[in-house]
């Protein structure tokens, strides 16, 4: 786990989604604050999964100019103390292109 200082951008469907320099990289993926979300696409849904060690996951769908990308992000709301550092982060899946900005 560490940090990123570094602009990131989260880009779906011809939109960014998401921006930040102060992300969070565990396993590989991006996490971005959530005050960083373009809200308005960004839709909870049903689904959630349990990570051993980060806790239970919530899942997003993104949808835009008539798409959706179904659970195509994720968050731990309550993570675990090892995860800490991920409450109130976001990431995202492959249909999501997460890159410098």
């Amino acid at each position: 786990m560490t940090s990123s200082n570094t602009l990131m951008q989260a880009t779906w469907n011809g939109h960014v989604v998401a921006e930040s320099d102060q992300t969070e990289v565990v396993e590989g993926n991006h996490y971005f604050p959530a005050t960083s979300l373009k809200q308005e696409f960004f839709s909870q849904t049903a689904t959630t999964t349990v990570c051993p060690w980060k806790g239970g996951s919530t899942y997003y769908s993104l949808t835009a100019d008539g798409t959706t990308a179904t659970d195509a992000a994720w968050a731990y709301l309550d993570p675990k103390s090892a995860a800490e550092n991920i409450r109130g982060h976001v990431a995202f899946g492959r249909d999501v292109t997460v890159s410098p900005a």
